[in-house]
């Protein structure tokens, strides 16, 4: 018998995690999507690793771009998480953002980032996993945001 869903994400929803908008470009068009399965997979070679439903539309994007960036956000930036894990196409005109080697934004005001080549991807039910080899990343100073028990969450200092 099957685990019931619903209880999945209750439990897991337990397990703290970081939260990141996984950025590429297909073309000439940028695209993004808020992510926290996402894991440090390997230091040598230093893999990423990010999960992708199959159904959303980023997982095409992904199959199809050299690269990808994974943009670990900061504290005050909740909005731009919530921007980025709405439906439909994301607008980048108004954000701060550069060009990584792969084409992918980096996003600015992030508390770190890790550009990567799309090394391979792994069938993970009804998620595929990507794996990406990291080119290039920076970390800043500050603190996380943190998703917990389906909510946005901050550190305490």
């Amino acid at each position: 018998m099957a685990f019931d869903p619903m209880a999945q994400r209750r439990i897991l929803g337990r397990f703290a995690t970081g939260v990141t908008v996984v950025t590429a470009r297909r073309g000439a068009d940028l695209h993004g999507m808020t992510a926290n399965a996402v894991a440090s997979l390997s230091l040598d070679p230093p893999l990423v690793l990010v999960s992708v439903d199959k159904k959303a539309g980023m997982h095409a994007v992904l199959t199809e771009a050299d690269g990808f960036a994974v943009n670990i956000l900061a504290a005050d930036q909740e909005a731009l998480s919530r921007r980025f894990a709405a439906p439909g196409p994301k607008e980048f005109g108004d954000l701060q953002w550069t060009s990584g080697v792969t084409g992918a934004p980096i996003l600015g005001g992030t508390l770190a980032y890790v550009e990567c080549r799309r090394a391979s991807i792994l069938p993970g039910g009804d998620h595929d996993l990507f794996l990406g080899e990291i080119v290039a990343g920076d970390a800043h100073d500050g603190l996380p945001l943190l998703f917990y028990g389906g909510r946005y969450r901050q550190l305490a200092e």
